[in-house]
């Protein structure tokens, strides 16, 4: 049976072996570890000032693009910020600090839809020197759940009033109701359009076996060869034109009629000018002041003995206006058509020349 000293040492190497696995757990697990990236390696401290920590805990993970590089250390609330209260404090690895430049932004992200909240830091437009130990990041505001809940709150007002809506317009359509209801629960209107369905089947049918005029139109190609026809013929006039022949090819290509209108256009002009000029007829006519004071006066004349003639004043007017007059001269007309009538049967009645002598 051991003695009491042997059982002593048994305990003491025991116990020893015990604190170096301990020892050596806990140097792994720091060894291990992503957060602070190793036992053995220096941090730094970093801060950012937030509105609202959104569920932020001490512990939480310090994210560079979604990758994790170091702890939330600290949560405070700083006074002299009534803007950005918050005070976070972060420890990240001096190694992996490297990406992070001064003017990186760090935000309160939630790992998906009801997740952790934690700290990620955005260096992919940041410029700036890297970051130093104590050095304040500047932050970017994110919507949290809460305020995403609350800004969905009138959304669902909304789809809550657009889905009464839905149901009284369904209800409407049940009840035969309205056009669309009846074009829903009428039988009789179903029954006219399977009708009509099938007279068009019956027409595009008929239409496909050629019948009709425009069966005839689709299937006979008699249609196709008069255009294709008719489209020769126009290539074969256009043709000419461009070669210059007929009529209208000369329009087109021959140059006379570019000339004697050019001429003509020269010719105008200068008649123009002479107008302008005060030459001629027209000239006289344009520029002098008393010929048009002449026309002016005759004008006035004329209008004056139209006016006159229109009132029944003189030969002329009681001609147009007196009615009396018109059926004198009319019945005198009348008379002397008789006489050359009677004169034309019997001239020797009328022209008889009795001659005497003394």
């Amino acid at each position: 049976m051991p003695g009491q000293q042997e059982v002593r040492w048994s305990q003491l190497k025991v116990g020893v072996l015990v604190l170096v696995a301990v020892c050596a757990l806990i140097a792994l697990v720091f060894l291990m570890s992503g957060a602070s990236g190793g036992f053995w390696s220096g941090h730094l401290r970093l801060i950012s000032y937030f509105e609202n920590s959104a569920g932020l805990k001490n512990g939480a993970p310090v994210n560079l693009d979604g990758v994790t590089v170091g702890n939330v250390v600290a949560i405070h609330i700083d006074e002299g910020k009534p803007l950005t209260p918050v005070e976070v404090v972060m420890k990240v690895n001096r190694e992996r600090a490297r990406d992070i430049r001064a003017d990186s932004k760090s935000s309160l992200e939630t790992v998906g839809v009801l997740g952790d909240t934690v700290v990620d830091i955005d260096s992919r437009g940041a410029t700036g020197a890297p970051v130093q130990n104590g050095e304040v990041l500047p932050t970017t505001e994110t919507p949290n759940l809460q305020d995403v809940i609350q800004a969905s709150q009138g959304t669902i007002q909304q789809l809550d009033t657009i889905l009464g809506q839905v149901n009284q317009l369904v209800n409407t359509l049940n009840s035969q109701n309205g056009s669309i209801g009846m074009l829903i629960n009428n039988r009789q209107l179903y029954d006219k359009a399977s009708r009509t369905l099938d007279e068009l089947s019956s027409l595009v049918d008929g239409i496909s076996n050629g019948q009709g005029s425009i069966g005839k139109l689709v299937k006979d190609d008699t249609l196709y060869n008069n255009l294709n026809q008719a489209t020769n013929g126009l290539n074969k006039i256009v043709a000419q034109v461009n070669s210059g022949q007929g009529s209208l090819g000369k329009l087109m290509k021959d140059d006379t009629l570019y000339n004697n209108m050019n001429q003509s256009a020269k010719q105008l002009n200068e008649l123009l000018t002479n107008i302008n000029a005060g030459k001629g007829s027209l000239g006289v006519l344009a520029k002098n002041p008393q010929f048009a004071d002449k026309l002016t006066d005759t004008v006035n004349r004329m209008d004056s003995i139209l006016t006159q003639i229109d009132e029944g004043q003189g030969t002329v007017g009681q001609l147009m206006r007196n009615r009396e007059l018109y059926d004198n001269l009319n019945q005198t007309a009348q008379s002397a058509n008789g006489l050359m009538t009677a004169i034309r049967k019997n001239p020797k009645k009328y022209l008889t020349i009795h001659m005497k002598v003394f």
